[in-house]
């Protein structure tokens, strides 16, 4: 049989994938591994939700495609949910958008255009997508490397990351980051800053949780400043972090929000931009994809919101969540590799350093461990564009506790074999000679 991946111009693993079930990934051999990344943290519901599913199909026996010049049903409810369960100064929802990275560019637009400013302002590490515009907006310089494409009007600041800052307070890394981005708006930008742009939760950049009072610091410092504060929650979203928006956990409302990922709930791509009215002046043709607003993930989008937004779906994140952040403090505990552990909701994550005293990152050994773990049956993800040295713990958010514990055992017993093996690998100190002992 001809292997079709060679027909492809992405690099895939020779392992195929044929069936997915709930927190469950199937291999061609009939191999199980539990899925701790959730299909890149946009499985919301796991695999196969049937509900979410039959939404959809029961759409698209209807009506799968129309322009967006006519009113439909599953884009009015899918707009009308969206604003129903977000923050509550949030009343508009453009969903003409079709991916993460297309509703961080409108985000950025509708900012623009309602300040007259062009400037924005990103965080190192950050990770807003892959189109140019939201390639140019990383924080990750090798992301930008190859290509030719202008950044003049973006500009990146520190992310409060206390981990790596051991002889400060979180008070103090979070005022020389406030620091930071004044000096920016004050000296690099001359007060034309339109935007700035922020993860809640540092997505692929190691799982870094601000403080609260850091967020209000932000808030009061953009409103000072008349700067539009745009929520990336394309991953932190839908119910991630046991509330449905990081927003909603921090207490803190953006001017604007962009959503995705967990939206389609068992795989269905769809998107949404939400904003405050005063926003809600932009043509339409400034920012509308024929593919966007697709009816199907529409469909979906509202099943998947109607099941997580129910109070009892949110407990039981906050609870698995708990649990599984107990168990990776455990192995923090254990483990003399394992630096931090940290994480809100089902977002989660261990730090992996060379010691415990430095904090150095130590990447090769994350990378064993991951690939350890997928071994034995066990999917996780790593920060390869961070520091690269945190493996994140992100399972689908309905997890329930029996599947929990058999992540977290796997995980455990992976590190407890990697920790027998640096062990035997490590030189044996030899015995030296007291004063008291006779030379031979």
């Amino acid at each position: 049989m001809v292997n079709q991946s060679l027909f492809r111009s992405d690099e895939v693993s020779d392992i195929k994938m044929v069936r997915g079930e709930g927190v469950y990934l199937f291999d061609e051999t009939g191999k199980r591994y539990i899925d701790s990344a959730a299909g890149t943290f946009n499985l919301s519901l796991g695999y196969s939700n049937q509900e979410v599913i039959q939404a959809a199909f029961s759409q698209a026996n209807h009506l799968l495609h129309c322009t967006s010049s006519f009113t439909t049903d599953p884009i009015d409810n899918l707009a009308a949910k969206l604003v129903e369960t977000s923050p509550s100064n949030l009343k508009i929802a453009h969903t003409k958008v079709s991916s993460g990275s297309v509703a961080i560019e409108g985000a950025i637009k509708l900012a623009q255009y309602y300040t007259g400013k062009k400037e924005v302002i990103c965080f190192h590490r950050s990770h807003h997508g892959q189109t140019i515009h939201t390639m140019a907006m990383s924080g990750f310089s090798f992301r930008n490397q190859p290509f030719q494409f202008s950044k003049d009007a973006i500009y990146h600041v520190p992310y409060p990351y206390y981990y790596q800052a051991p002889n400060k307070t979180p008070e103090e890394v979070n005022n020389e980051v406030l620091t930071y981005i004044e000096d920016t708006v004050k000296y690099s930008s001359c007060d034309q800053v339109s935007a700035i742009v922020m993860e809640p939760i540092l997505g692929l950049g190691g799982n870094v949780v601000p403080t609260q009072q850091f967020f209000v610091d932000l808030r009061e410092y953009c409103n000072q400043k008349g700067i539009v504060l745009i929520f990336d929650e394309i991953q932190t979203g839908v119910g991630r972090t046991g509330c449905m928006y990081a927003s909603d956990y921090f207490g803190v409302q953006p001017d604007i929000m962009a959503v995705s990922k967990g939206l389609g709930g068992t795989g269905f791509q769809v998107a949404s931009i939400l904003m405050e009215e005063k926003f809600n002046h932009m043509p339409a043709y400034y920012h509308s994809f024929t593919y966007g607003s697709n009816l199907m993930s529409c469909a979906a989008g509202v099943k998947t919101l109607e099941i997580i937004s129910q109070p009892a779906f949110l407990d039981n994140v906050k609870v698995q969540g708990a649990y599984i952040q107990q168990r990776l403090h455990s192995m923090k505990d254990k483990y003399d590799f394992i630096g931090d552990a940290r994480g809100v909701g089902l977002m989660t994550g261990i730090e992996v350093v060379k010691d415990k005293l430095s904090r150095e990152p130590d990447v090769d050994l994350t990378n064993r461990i991951k690939k350890a773990a997928f071994a034995n049956g066990l999917i996780v993800r790593t920060s390869g564009y961070g520091k690269g040295n945190v493996v994140k713990v992100r399972p689908s958010l309905n997890i329930t506790g029996s599947k929990s514990k058999e992540l977290c055992d796997i995980l455990d017993a992976t590190l407890a074999d990697i920790d027998s093996g640096l062990r035997a690998k490590s030189p044996k100190p030899q015995k030296t000679l007291s004063c008291s002992q006779p030379l031979v």
